[in-house]
């Protein structure tokens, strides 16, 4: 039997928000008169949504193709920052993936664009511990859409997600896989399968669901 952990990236392996609102600051003010900064907490309040969302709330006033436009440089800016600025990774979170690894199929579903789980995994040195990844940027799909893209193409026996938001834990339910909450991230999701304090936590909870 070939079994799987899928993992969200953002308050799940890495917490990105700190750095990455510094870059998006940095490009709307260098691409736009609108005079807007935003706070870290807010940066955490949108991580795990679409990027089209994430524009809709942070720029409602402007036109839909304006929003769009900021969007994708902000997006575009965000992967060539984190190049150069670390994000905050879990402890213990390289042991545990040591210890799944080769045990379990390990990969990553994330609403990113394109580029940024490749830039999570170059920064912290985990490709050798990832054997697939997928995102709504490359494929357009929700995120329950490319958890079931992942499962089929590798034809994955049985799985589960790791992630930290109520939405993580729909897009799991709605491709017919176990939830496990990783309670140390951003989101308070009501309904889960399983729920773990911080990440060194995840073997024993993938056993019992």
């Amino acid at each position: 039997m070939k079994k799987g952990i899928l993992f969200d990236l953002d308050g799940t392996l890495w917490d990105s928000s700190a750095v990455v609102i510094e870059s998006w600051n940095d490009c709307i003010a260098k691409n736009s008169d609108l005079g807007l900064k935003f706070t870290q907490e807010q940066m955490k309040s949108y991580m795990g949504k679409t990027l089209d969302k994430i524009a809709d709330m942070m720029f409602p006033m402007l036109p839909a193709e304006e929003r769009q436009r900021l969007m994708k440089l902000c997006a575009d800016h965000e992967n060539e920052y984190l190049a150069d600025h670390k994000a905050y990774i879990f402890p213990g979170e390289r042991e545990t993936l040591e210890k799944l690894h080769g045990e379990y199929f390990l990969a990553i579903v994330s609403n990113c664009q394109d580029g940024y789980i490749q830039r999570f995994l170059e920064q912290c040195g985990f490709a050798e511990l990832f054997d697939d990844f997928e995102s709504a940027g490359k494929t357009g799909l929700d995120k329950a859409g490319n958890i079931r893209l992942v499962i089929e193409r590798n034809k994955l026996d049985k799985c589960v997600y790791l992630g930290d938001t109520g939405l993580d834990g729909e897009s799991a339910r709605k491709a017919g896989i176990p939830f496990i909450h990783a309670g140390y991230g951003f989101g308070k999701p009501d309904v889960f399968d399983a729920r773990i304090a911080d990440i060194t936590e995840l073997p024993a909870a993938v056993e019992r669901v």
